[in-house]
């Protein structure tokens, strides 16, 4: 058994507090659950022939799709033409066993589990053990080195929700159904030598290595075993080991996934080789390389040069910023080191958020920085991009990274607010996690009573004339019975000043710093209250590669210009209140983090959170350069 430094908590211990967060997954399960059984099952039941039209005189096979004509159905990538049609049914999967797990709604679960029964069905009449919404013979031809558009990869989808299914949503059906299916690969790639497996591996792998593993940690079969080493791709990885770039200009989105394939595959196994991948290749595209303010260190889902990062052309990719996101949550909980925990959050804050229309939560596949750039949002179903797949699950799961567990108690790593229910050494403990009314993240914050309060009474504590620079939480404690263990709190990365922690109204005393942890020992009893105060400032962020160019952030909150063009500032980049000024602070109950405007230059613009942009132009890097004479 591999050590970790931290555990998570049991799927569904972990709440959303009520709020725009909420509300957010809210609109993604209405997403989820307004795609129809007979659009996502469409291309499987054709490939299996379970399908034929059913209309006037028509006639009715085993399985028959709904009557709605073409404008009804899934196109873009799902379309029948589409070499990666079927991606999406993966993705849902998940998505709808996570949305169970934190809601407990049978519907969610009926429909779920309907689709899998269905896609049962599907996998008996092709009768070898292969499912896919594509023909078995895309799978010869990348073996002969005939490119075809990925089908490894659209069959790791489906194998990443059949999996989550049995998980999460206890649906036995599926695990059979990927054990029929790695019986096909063990039998189809037996027969391949080395170099052949290398070669196929090279032209196209997806995260193939990550379910083998999944499913060799639920069966510990030696064929399942047998295919994390046939799917170990050795060329890649051994590369990595050796301490070369092999990221530069390669495609991001294929590499991640081959890595949690590695990271997954030492957590089954044991085999120290596959973290040592895993920690080569977070050196190389993070460490090493660097990255942009929102994150990033690609561009157009291309690993950008860690020495110049300037290009700045279609931008972030939404997969990209999900898979390395998963990367880091594995990495926290195997070293503890905080460090990954606020890549998280900066992934978060300017990815998760910054990608998906807070109104309609469609995706934008590609989040551009540079100087005029714009979201491109994608529709219900006419363009399943990869990035549709990813939107479903990313906003189906952000809570499981707010509480992780270790051998002294319990850590806070997400200032998200939520509750944790769990046992812990047989006692029952509640945390729950609140945003102050007036000092929080917008996105995060609810309307509430404690706003109106303040804008209401005169008989409370006078509001700051201006938008206070922290924010402030409370963690709130109920036990059945009095219990010692070590509550630890992550300080990120852009706390700027003295954070300030109480405990019952008590002020405790800790030489704290940025990008650590507040360890608060004692034995806890009901209704204790822990109040964190971090406090946060205007910074601005070099672009990687230049001298000039940077991207300012409030606190953990990458700015966006509303400007169609490069504006070039004038004033003192190491005393930005020369070049910014808060702007729109309050609005009504709340304040408003992250509005600023110019100062002192020829032509006035503002900025505003990169997550709050929709459909304005807007850039997110400037050139500063000093006044004259300064």
């Amino acid at each position: 058994m591999t050590h970790m430094k931290f555990h998570e908590f049991a799927a569904g211990g972990i709440q959303l507090a009520p709020g725009p967060l909420k509300e957010r997954f809210q609109l993604n399960k209405k997403y989820v659950m307004s795609l129809t059984n007979e659009n996502l099952l469409r291309n499987f039941y054709l490939e299996a022939g379970l399908w034929s039209y059913s209309g006037n005189g028509g006639t009715t096979s085993a399985t028959t799709t709904s009557m709605d004509g073409p404008e009804n159905w899934h196109w873009g990538w799902e379309s029948p033409t589409c070499e990666l049609r079927g991606h999406m049914m993966g993705h849902w999967l998940s998505a709808a066993a996570r949305i169970y797990k934190q809601t407990d709604d049978n519907l969610v679960k009926a429909k779920a589990d309907f689709i899998v029964s269905e896609l049962a069905k599907c996998q008996e009449a092709i009768g070898t053990g292969f499912l896919a919404a594509f023909p078995e013979t895309y799978m010869h031809r990348i073996v002969s080195g005939k490119w075809v558009w990925a089908p490894h990869y659209t069959v790791h989808k489906l194998l990443m929700g059949l999996h989550e299914m049995h998980v999460l949503a206890g649906n036995e059906q599926a695990l059979r159904m990927m054990a029929a299916l790695a019986d096909w690969f063990h039998r189809w790639t037996d027969s391949f030598d080395r170099q052949q497996m290398d070669d196929l591996l090279d032209l196209e792998t997806g995260g193939m290595l990550e379910t083998w593993a999944e499913l060799y940690a639920l069966t510990k079969e030696t064929k399942h075993r047998d295919l994390i080493d046939r799917y170990d791709r050795r060329r890649f990885f051994d590369a990595l080991l050796e301490g070369q770039d092999v990221l530069t200009n390669k495609h991001a989105n294929t590499q991640i996934p081959e890595i949690l394939g590695a990271a997954k595959a030492w957590e089954a196994t044991g085999e120290i080789r596959y973290r040592h991948i895993v920690e080569a290749f977070w050196k190389c595209a993070v460490e090493d390389r660097g990255y942009l303010a929102t994150g990033a260190g690609d561009d157009a889902e291309l690993w950008m040069p860690g020495t110049d990062m300037t290009r700045m052309g279609a931008g972030q990719e939404h997969c990209v910023n999900y898979n390395m996101m998963r990367l880091a949550h594995v990495l926290l909980r195997w070293t503890g080191n905080p460090i990954y925990a606020d890549y998280w959050e900066r992934r978060f804050v300017n990815g998760v958020l910054a990608h998906q229309h807070g109104e309609t939560g469609m995706i934008a596949y590609f989040l551009g920085i540079g100087a005029g750039s714009q979201k491109k949002w994608g529709s219900a179903t006419q363009h399943f991009w990869c990035c549709h797949g990813t939107l479903v699950q990313a906003n189906a799961a952000y809570q499981e990274q707010i509480f992780l567990q270790d051998e002294q108690g319990i850590a806070i790593m997400q200032w998200l607010p939520s509750t944790l229910s769990a046992v812990v050494d047989d006692a029952i403990i509640r945390l729950s996690i609140r945003q102050d009314g007036q000092n929080g993240l917008y996105p995060l914050q609810a309307w509430n009573v404690e706003g109106m309060t303040a804008i209401t009474k005169v008989d409370v504590p006078p509001m700051p004339v201006h938008r206070p620079n922290s924010f402030i939480y409370e963690v709130k404690l109920s036990l059945a019975s009095r219990k010692p263990f070590c509550l630890k709190l992550r300080l990120p990365w852009w706390v700027h000043g003295n954070t300030l922690i109480s405990i019952n109204g008590v002020q405790q005393q800790g030489n704290w710093q940025p990008s650590s942890y507040a360890e608060l020992h004692r034995e806890w009893a009901e209704g204790d209250i822990v109040r964190i105060e971090l406090p946060k400032t205007l910074t601005a962020e070099l672009l990687p590669g230049e001298t000039e160019m940077y991207a300012f952030m409030d606190g953990p909150i990458v700015l966006a210009g509303l400007v169609e063009e490069e504006r070039r500032l004038v004033g003192k980049k190491d005393q930005l209140d020369s070049l910014l000024v808060p702007d729109r602070e309050r609005n009504h109950s709340w304040w408003n983090p992250g509005y600023y405007r110019t100062k002192g230059q020829d032509r006035g613009f503002r900025f505003i959170p990169l997550y709050e942009i929709k459909d304005e132009t807007y850039s997110v890097y400037f050139p500063i350069e000093p006044r004259e004479g300064e």
